[in-house]
Formats: structure tokens, sequence, C-alpha cells
């Protein structure tokens, strides 16, 4: 299954931030910031974030504790941190060498329609299979399950939210992190989550992974890239976003 395809002319401005990596917690503040801001009129336009999460594990709505084998004692060993988030998918276990795509925007300004939620996940699931297919990995989407695959496990995991026609969070692309305890969490119903560098057989590079992501994600959207920056839009606020009323407001 391929992503839905566009009309060849650009339609899409996107604006790609690339954020080294990024605590759980803060990029969580981040996101309810830059989801207000998309969903203002005369807003921001659509963002995609790049960035890497390390020692923890999010848990999506379809996630149950059941999924994920460690105690609570383990996980306080292992320095892993369990969090709850609002976000579709299962549990995903984060670690260096994984690269974390998010993409902020309201569905309308990618060229959809405010509900064609399907649409979307179409193309962006689409996005992150090209641009495994071009680290010259084998990939593959299984029908009614979310995420890319390869013949090791799932190469990149699925978990977005829409609120009020505004989308949030997105994948997480296994590029070359250690696998170990990997196979101890249950990410969707086909089982855990493999890498990229396991599947090709020899070293795979998160900073080859983002570029090509980049890229495959601006195709997947019909979109072109105006913008190429270091760091995080607005940098960290430390705390929460500047309007928590207005952003509760507009993106539920």
């Amino acid at each position: 299954m391929s992503a839905s395809s566009p009309s060849k002319l650009p339609t899409t401005r996107l604006s790609v931030w690339l954020a080294g990596q990024v605590d759980v917690e803060e990029y969580l503040r981040v996101a309810e910031r830059l989801a207000w801001e998309v969903s203002e009129p005369d807003g921001r336009g659509p963002t995609l974030l790049l960035c890497e999460h390390a020692d923890a594990i999010t848990m999506g709505r379809l996630a149950s504790r059941r999924d994920v084998d460690f105690t609570d004692d383990e996980l306080r060993r292992h320095g892993v941190r369990l969090r709850f988030v609002g976000r579709g998918g299962g549990a995903v276990l984060h670690a260096p060498g994984q690269v974390a795509v998010y993409l902020f925007a309201r569905l309308t300004d990618l060229g959809l329609g405010e509900y064609d939620v399907a649409a979307y996940v179409d193309r962006f699931e689409g996005g992150l299979a090209a641009a495994v297919e071009a680290m010259k990995c084998p990939a593959k989407r299984i029908p009614g399950i979310p995420g890319v695959f390869g013949a090791h496990g799932q190469l990149a995991a699925v978990g977005i939210a829409v609120r009020r026609g505004v989308v949030l969070h997105g994948g997480f692309v296994n590029v070359s992190p250690p696998l170990t305890l990997y196979r101890r969490v249950r990410t969707t119903s086909a089982g855990g989550m493999g890498s990229i560098e396991a599947g090709r057989r020899r070293r795979a590079a998160p900073s080859e992974a983002r570029s090509l992501i980049v890229q495959a994600m601006a195709s997947a959207f019909n979109a072109e890239v105006v913008s190429l920056q270091s760091g995080v839009p607005g940098g960290f606020a430390g705390g929460r976003p500047s309007h928590p009323q207005r952003a509760r407001r507009h993106v539920g």
C-alpha cells in the first residue's frame, strides 16, 4: 500500500525543525503549544519536528500495562519512565537510535478535508514507509495495523491525535536502537519493534534517516520545505503553553 498520490505542484509550505534529544515531558509541553499555534487563524503553518527521546515508554490509547513486560521495580532499575499520553497507537519504548517524527498542522492546510483523518494516516504512514525503503530496508504496511513493518518486527510505530481538525504527534522510526529491551514491549497486535539496522544487516545512522524522512514526508504531503532549522520552535517554555485556556478551546 502506498500513500495517496498528490498532484505534481507543491500545495503545502512545510517548516522543519531538527531538535536533537528532547525529554518526553518537555516534548509534551511543546506539543500542546504547537497544536494551539497551528489551530489559530493565520497562525503557524504545518510544522514537522524530528527529535529523539530516551529512557521512557509512552502509552497511547491502544496500550495496556500488560503490553509492557517489566515490573515497576525493573523500570526504575533501568531508569525508564512509563507515561500515558493522549495519542493513538500502543506502547512505544524510546531509546537513542530512534527518530520521533511529529507533524503539527490543520488538515485543511495539508490539502485534506477537515475530517479526512484516514487520508492523513495513509499519507503519513506512506511517508515513513518510503523513508525506510530509501534506507535500503524492506518495508511493508499491514492493513488494519498502524505502522511500518520489516522482517524482524515493526520498524516504525504510528500514534497521532486529531483535535478539531488539527493533527499532532506522529510516529517513531527505529533506526539503530539496542533491541534487548524492545523485546519486552508489545507495540501492536503484531508484536514488538525491530530496527532498520537489523533489517538491512548493516549500520544505519539516525542522521541519514532524518534527511530521508524529511524528503519522504514532504513528498507524501505534496509539500515544499520552506525552512529547515535546528532546535524547537519557540524554544522550551519550561512550563505550560502561553495560552492554556485558548489551547483547550481550539484543539480540545
